[in-house]
């Protein structure tokens, strides 16, 4: 049986059908409607037995469900090294938010020191979703311990006409108004970001229950009116 044939076992008519209104820029026939926990055991299970790396080298994919599974794969995979060649070979094949954001290499949380010039190139990239991969690299792994204002700076610079990206950068910030409040509330006193991302990242931070209510009152009142 191959992979695909593995997939195919959980498909879901009713299921492929509400996956592809959220993702209304890929055909309907690319969806099977597999949901997310069989993909996952199936990436552990390919991973396990030493099935993975044959499907891993079958880019590019036919069925959204088979670009998920290989995004699971890659973020269970706990060699540094294997994990990022991995990522920069899949991201270019990436054409959707979900799978984009379905892909969270674990093996890069101790990484963190190295893994920033990747982000750094990531955020560059002209790929709508290598950038917004980029982006929310960002947002998962320096908003904490390893927080700089530099990257701030860096999520700030970005400038794109794709939604997608600016869903991302409007994401990042509002979670940094949650996390780095101090540092993250001066771009948007000072209107550093995009209008439509400033009014975003308000929007998301004032519906997150991680910013103070204080915090969300004032945050409204920076909204700029008139943007849609």
């Amino acid at each position: 049986m191959t992979v695909t044939e593995m997939i195919k076992q959980y498909a879901n008519e009713k299921d492929a059908e509400f996956v592809a209104k959220l993702i209304p820029d890929k055909e309907r026939e690319l969806f099977l409607g597999v949901k997310t926990p069989p993909l996952k055991a199936l990436a552990k299970e390919l991973v396990s037995d030493g099935r993975a790396e044959d499907f891993l080298a079958e880019l590019p994919h036919r069925y959204f469900e088979e670009y998920q599974l290989h995004a699971f794969i890659i973020s269970i995979i706990k060699d540094y090294s294997k994990a990022l060649d991995l990522t920069e070979q899949f991201l270019p094949y990436v054409d959707n938010w979900a799978t984009c954001d379905q892909l969270r290499p674990t093996a890069f949380k101790k990484h963190r020191s190295e893994l920033i010039e990747h982000v750094r190139h990531w955020i560059a990239s002209e790929h709508t979703y290598t950038k917004r991969f980029g982006l929310g690299m960002l947002m998962v792994h320096y908003l904490d311990s390893d927080f700089l204002p530099e990257y701030t700076d860096l999520a700030a610079s970005v400038r794109s006409d794709e939604y997608y990206v600016n869903m991302m950068t409007a994401w990042y910030f509002a979670t940094a108004l949650a996390k780095q409040y101090d540092t993250a509330v001066k771009y948007i006193e000072e209107r550093r970001l995009a209008p439509w991302v400033h009014n975003k990242a308000i929007q998301k931070a004032r519906e997150s229950f991680r910013v103070t209510d204080e915090h969300k009152e004032y945050l409204k009142s920076l909204k700029i009116i008139g943007v849609k």
